[in-house]
């Protein structure tokens, strides 16, 4: 009897899929044009969570895949893709790129190549969020402007493995591999594995 109910669940499960994938395409298809983002073609599970300031510059190349849901990609901790642009922002992603409950925060510029794997729960961050200075930090005004920025660029057939965050200023060449769990602070050359925290080189591939 409890293989029956497992079972039907799982058939409920996937007929909750199958209904709603269609509205998934439909609402994030509006959520990104209404956000001034630029794209061309697109697939989501579940609705992502988009916010692009005026200003902001967003452009996504073909075929780019997100899943939203759990039950499309069930490795772990759940959230929506969230994309952050600030009014500075300039966010560019290529083709055939697909990211799992990731999230991307651009205040100044990411760059994200072709054919790209972004893991669950990844991170990618361009910015420092809040000054290294303690003094201006506990005034809102002076903390602000006192934000750190730098670019990250993320080159062709790049796998970044599960739970990674990488931080503002890194470069990491083609076809290269992060695993999972790790802080990139560092750049990473093409043709090479790195991982840990922080992230160092493993080995040429």
């Amino acid at each position: 009897m409890q293989y029956l109910f497992i079972y039907l669940l799982k058939i409920l499960k996937r007929i909750q899929v199958y209904i709603l994938r269609p509205f998934d395409w439909v609402i994030s298809f509006f959520i990104l044009y209404a956000n001034g983002c630029k794209f061309r073609s697109f697939k989501s599970i579940g609705i992502p969570k988009i916010n692009i300031s005026l200003g902001g510059k967003c452009f996504i190349g073909n075929n780019f895949r997100m899943n939203n849901r759990e039950s499309s990609n069930p490795i772990g901790r759940f959230y929506a893709c969230s994309i952050i642009v600030g009014k500075n922002g300039k966010l560019i992603i290529g083709n055939n790129v697909g990211m799992s409950s990731s999230a991307i925060v651009c205040q100044d510029t990411i760059e994200i190549g072709n054919d790209v794997n972004i893991g669950g729960n990844v991170v990618i961050y361009d910015t420092n969020f809040h000054s290294l200075d303690y003094l201006k930090r506990q005034n809102h005004e002076a903390d602000i402007i006192d934000v750190k920025t730098r670019p990250v660029k993320i080159g062709n057939n790049v796998f970044i493995g599960a739970h990674t965050t990488i931080l503002k200023g890194v470069t990491i060449g083609d076809n290269s591999i992060v695993g999972a769990c790790s802080l990139v602070t560092k750049d990473i050359s093409s043709n090479e594995v790195w991982g840990g925290n922080p992230a160092k080189f493993i080995k040429i591939i």
